[in-house]
């Protein structure tokens, strides 16, 4: 087998400096204000654009929690709200911002005699202050007598169902939990330069990772081979933690869109689906790449590549600052619609554009993409802000997570795939409105390549874009890869 190398030593040195928690922690602040009445006292969300928020923006961080029937720890994730006004990634902490001072407080767990004997000695108040943009730190037992301080015309900023019941907001005239939450969801859409450079990171050492994929895919036996590789060298390289459940989905498994079982054999399929990203820092990194196990695609895997290369493409030339993203993934379905009627797997003249409009109006187009083409990506996966609503009876647009203009600043991922789900395909034979534009018969030969998706990580910029993402995309690339490495 060829060899793995974990450690990657041409990956540079991870971002250096402090969480940029006090510029966020203005930015919500300003989202606040333009939301509110003029007086700035209630919060309603129903303001002119010219009101002023006065008060305190208070949020808790996750809390430790014990798997049920053990006396193990569940896995601690921290609230991404919590951490985008922290940059604090330890459990059990709170913090306030005072928006009329601009100060902005952590506070932290007190040291616990007990747990020291097994955990040693936590981050101190001290170490708080020199690690994170704060301007004061405390232990939590001092969070209630900081908020009994705050001046009695204030309001106080938060979401109810993140406050502990023994917190006392007393002091406080009003209580606003209806804009906090909005305000940070729309606040993390567009990326400063630091919330960049973790992306940028994460990024990097996913694609090592990838990289690293390819170097075993011809010699590894079992799905899970590829998950352990992938894994083993985010965390080698100091991505502990994956962005997401890892989808290494071979032959026919890649027509599921979330598979995770990642436990089948190799042998005998054609194409490896793996849809993979680390964490690094709380933000995440997104990447999907579709091998052929053997080192080179057959002539129907190559055709369906093609295909989703050239849709991802076309839909990165209209990327840019204020784009309407419902257009790009118009353009996602326009493009397949006109690979697969080339193919033929479509009924009709690719030439002829009322053979492709009735074809985009009957939405059979669906049945092979049936997902949005991309979401905002930072601290979670699916980022915030994207507005989808799956409510939408429109089978185009009902599982698109971004609706309305991508802003300069933002980074999304382009994922256009194709594939071939009987669970989806199947039902569409069976009805007339749709079979009548499938050839069935020249659909047969493609059932076993599964499934086709390329993704990336896209930084919006005013008037393009920038790949955040290095893995190898192209299919010539990919294929002097994997047998380079062979």
């Amino acid at each position: 087998m060829a060899s793995v190398h974990l450690k990657d030593p041409s990956l540079p040195a991870p971002p250096q400096g402090k969480y940029p928690a006090k510029a966020h922690a203005r930015k919500v602040a300003e989202w606040i204000a333009d939301q509110s009445p003029s007086n700035g006292t209630n919060g309603s969300g129903n303001g002119d654009g010219h009101g002023k928020a006065s008060g305190v923006i208070y949020l808790e961080g996750q809390k430790t929690r014990m798997v049920e029937d053990d006396d193990q720890t569940v896995l601690f994730t921290q609230r991404r709200h919590f951490y985008y006004l922290s940059g604090c990634n330890l459990p059990d902490s709170y913090l306030a911002y005072d928006i009329d001072r601009d100060h902005l407080t952590l506070f932290i767990p007190p040291v616990d005699a007990d747990d020291v004997i097994w955990s040693g000695l936590p981050e101190m108040p001290k170490d708080a202050l020199n690690k994170y943009e704060i301007d004061a730190c405390q232990t939590t037992h001092g969070v209630n007598s900081y908020l009994a301080c705050v001046t009695s015309t204030s309001t106080v900023y938060t979401i109810p169902e993140q406050v502990s019941k023994d917190t006392s907001f007393s002091a406080f005239k009003n209580t606003n939990s209806t804009l906090l939450k909005k305000a940070i969801d729309y606040s993390r859409v567009v990326k400063d330069s630091f919330e960049i450079a973790l992306i940028r990171h994460a990024n990097l050492i996913s694609s090592s990772a990838h990289r690293n994929v390819m170097r075993i895919v011809k010699q590894a036996q079992n799905e899970e081979e590829i998950m352990g590789a992938f894994i083993g060298t985010c965390i080698s390289n100091g991505g502990r933690e994956q962005a997401y459940s890892c989808i290494c989905a071979s032959g026919t498994s890649a027509a599921t869109l979330h598979y995770v079982h990642n436990d089948l054999p190799l042998s005998k399929k054609l194409n490896l689906l793996i849809d993979a990203g680390c964490e690094y820092s709380c933000y995440c990194a997104d990447i999907t790449r579709t091998y052929p196990l053997n080192g080179t695609f057959t002539k129907e895997s190559r055709e369906i590549y093609d295909l989703v290369d050239r849709m991802q493409n076309e839909c990165m030339d209209m990327l840019q600052g204020g784009v309407q993203w419902e257009d790009v993934h118009t353009k996602a379905h326009t493009v397949a619609i006109d690979g697969l009627l080339r193919l033929g797997i479509l009924k009709g003249d690719p030439s002829n554009e009322a053979d492709k409009k009735e074809l985009f109006d009957s939405r059979v187009s669906t049945c092979f993409l049936p997902h949005g083409l991309g979401h905002y990506l930072g601290m979670n996966t699916h980022d915030s802000g994207g507005d989808a609503d799956y409510s939408d009876p429109d089978p185009m647009f009902r599982y698109l997570r971004i609706r309305g203009k991508v802003p300069t600043g933002a980074v999304v991922t382009n994922e256009p795939g194709v594939y071939f789900c009987r669970f989806i395909i199947e039902p569409a034979l069976k009805n007339p409105k749709l079979s009548k534009y499938i050839n069935a018969d020249v659909l047969e030969k493609y059932w076993d390549v599964g499934g086709v998706r390329i993704e990336d990580d896209i930084w919006i910029k005013e008037d393009g874009w920038e790949n955040l993402t290095t893995a190898p995309r192209g299919w010539e690339d990919i294929e002097a890869h994997i047998n380079r490495q062979a």
